[in-house]
């Protein structure tokens, strides 16, 4: 059972912003993230009929498949899906919001629909994790996920323009604006910009959320978390994982680390280094294992949960949880398995008194003995 949040009361006078809460209890123990949306949904064996709804019974284009759709029309399927993982043991639920940005959803000719789409969401999951918290009396949270679109500003679609993009800056900093405002219209207590393999996008989306704060929303806590593609160790636009932890850094996350495209044994070694090169707390959330012929997800709940006992053991992680693959069953091992140990406790700086530069790897700057400046590549 977790700490009782009280424990951690502030000095009389000073409000607890939800990044003091979440931080105490990030010290405390290690927190659990809730598991894979789409595979719960694909388990409901859900009709084309099911993601149109009244609402868009008449819509021109097919809807199957645009599962973010569903907290319209739907909100039944996905309000059980997460209740099911906080009863496994998840601390936090993530919002079915990866695809929620009017880019993502023009595919599907929704687009108009953005910022309601998501503040629907946010909603859908306010609600069952407020339940469970009265249930239960510990405390739920709900972060709200921006996804990286189905556009990269890093790379260009076209083999014969390598110097032409499908999206500017700008125009993803727009979408991920009014995603971010439905959001937190809907009650989610943190923004999470998840599975980066283009860090331009993500920046895009940091930016957007930052302006928000400054303007017209009070702060709430940022997650950040990337996708190392392979065993390169490298993202799909091509950084490494020094290189995406220094590209993130200005966004002052509380949590930075990894989730899918590989299990967690695979996805170990960058978890290492990217705890061993920030300030922040370390999540990580990978995939029920490699993806088989028929792209299945052969990993088990246990061995699922022996692999992040095993993080927990070694003190490299603080939240952890699941993506592709992963079910309730999978949460409920995985918060049994890694109960009982510490968190990993960040250092209080890291690289201090250099300056860090990244492009696809990462570059030191630092002062030589002689008072002129040394520069280096500084791995891991």
């Amino acid at each position: 059972m977790s700490p009782p949040l009280q424990e951690h009361a502030p000095s009389a006078g000073v409000k607890k912003t939800m990044q003091d809460e979440i931080k105490a209890i990030l010290r405390e123990r290690i927190m659990v993230l809730d598991g894979g949306m789409g595979t719960m949904i694909q388990r409901h064996k859900l009709s084309e009929e099911d993601f149109r709804g009244q609402e868009f019974k008449d819509h021109a284009r097919p809807l199957k498949g645009n599962n973010d759709i569903l907290s319209m029309t739907r909100p039944d399927v996905i309000y059980q899906i997460h209740k099911d993982y906080l009863l496994a043991g998840a601390d936090i639920i993530e919002t079915n919001t990866f695809s929620s940005t009017h880019v993502a959803q023009a595919d599907y000719g929704l687009e108009h629909l953005a910022y309601q789409m998501n503040k629907c969401s946010a909603e859908v999951a306010r609600k069952a994790a407020d339940e469970i918290t009265l249930q239960t009396g510990i405390k739920r949270f709900v972060a709200g996920a921006l996804g990286p679109t189905n556009k990269t500003l890093s790379v260009s679609p076209s083999v014969e323009r390598p110097d032409y993009r499908n999206i500017t800056f700008d125009e993803l900093v727009e979408a991920y604006k009014e995603q971010a405002e439905g959001l937190l219209d809907g009650g989610v207590d943190i923004l999470l910009v998840e599975t980066v393999f283009d860090t331009a996008n993500a920046k895009a989306a940091l930016f957007a959320v930052q302006n928000l704060f400054e303007e017209t929303y009070a702060p709430r806590p940022i997650f950040i978390s990337g996708t190392i593609v392979d065993k390169s160790g490298r993202t799909l636009s091509g950084q490494t994982g020094e290189a995406f932890v220094i590209s993130v850094s200005h966004a002052d996350p509380l949590c930075i680390g990894l989730n899918c495209a590989l299990g967690a044994a695979e996805m170990r070694p960058f978890i290492d280094t990217i705890g061993k090169c920030t300030t922040a707390y370390v999540l990580c959330y990978p995939n029920a294992g490699l993806p088989n012929t028929f792209g299945d997800y052969d990993e088990t709940p246990h061995m699922m949960a022996m692999h992040l006992k095993d993080f927990a053991v070694d003190g490299l992680v603080n939240i952890v949880g699941g993506c592709c693959g992963t079910t309730p069953d999978h949460i409920r091992e995985i918060a049994e398995a890694v109960k009982n140990y510490k968190p990993r406790v960040p250092p209080a700086t890291v690289f201090e008194g250099h300056m860090l530069l990244s492009g696809s790897t990462e570059c030191c700057q630092s002062t030589g003995g002689n008072g002129s400046p040394g520069v280096g590549y500084q791995h891991g």
